[in-house]
């Protein structure tokens, strides 16, 4: 009987030591903007990549889906902040890197859709078979990368309660891009993002 629930957890530990290594890891602070000359179809039906979006202020990248509750409960706040970088000169770009669901609501043409009925203005590009989100290490939706002109100044969540706006006490993702609009490095540059998986292919 022993033995057999010891070969249990040898097996399920196993199992997780795989899946952590199939994941990659997240990129670290300060490193360098990944694959900048990658092409992604984006909803206005052209190709975009990172470095052409990137401006001289820098980048804010967020994975995001049209599915995800807990996407769905930050719209609002993706609609602000994404705006509030486009206004003041940083690029943006939103990140649909769940492959394994093309055929269902996150389909190109569900995210053509999505965007517009959003009122978004920034570039919201199709990553296919998960690339971008493999280069950067991201595994979740909603999940945010801030880049300035040299590496990354900030990743994690938008703030600290994504299921309700008016508890939030620290405005995470915003405090970054206000930082990043005064060349500043943000006071809180690593948080923990809390959401959906990104639905990769097996």
């Amino acid at each position: 009987m022993k033995k057999a629930v010891l070969a249990g957890v040898i097996i399920i530990l196993s199992g997780l030591l795989f899946s952590a290594f199939l994941q990659p890891s997240e990129i670290t602070l300060g490193s360098p903007l990944p694959m900048e000359g990658y092409k992604m179809k984006d909803v206005s039906g052209k190709d975009v990549t990172l470095g052409a979006l990137k401006t001289e202020k820098g980048l804010v990248v967020i994975f995001s889906c049209n599915t995800c509750p807990y996407v769905k409960l930050s719209e609002k706040r993706i609609k602000e902040y994404t705006d509030f970088a486009m206004a003041n000169g940083i690029g943006c770009i939103l990140v649909n890197s769940n492959e394994a669901q093309r055929t269902e609501d996150d389909s190109f043409e569900e995210m053509v859709k999505y965007h517009k009925s959003q009122g978004l203005k920034c570039a919201y590009a199709l990553d296919e078979k998960s690339k971008l989100a493999d280069a950067f290490g991201a595994g979740r939706t909603p999940q945010c990368f801030v880049f300035d002109k040299k590496g990354l100044i900030y990743k994690g969540a938008i703030d600290d309660n994504v299921k309700d706006v008016s508890a939030v006490k620290q405005h995470y993702l915003k405090d970054a891009l206000t930082a990043l609009v005064k060349n500043e490095k943000p006071a809180m540059q690593e948080t923990r993002s809390i959401g959906c998986t990104i639905k990769r292919l097996e």
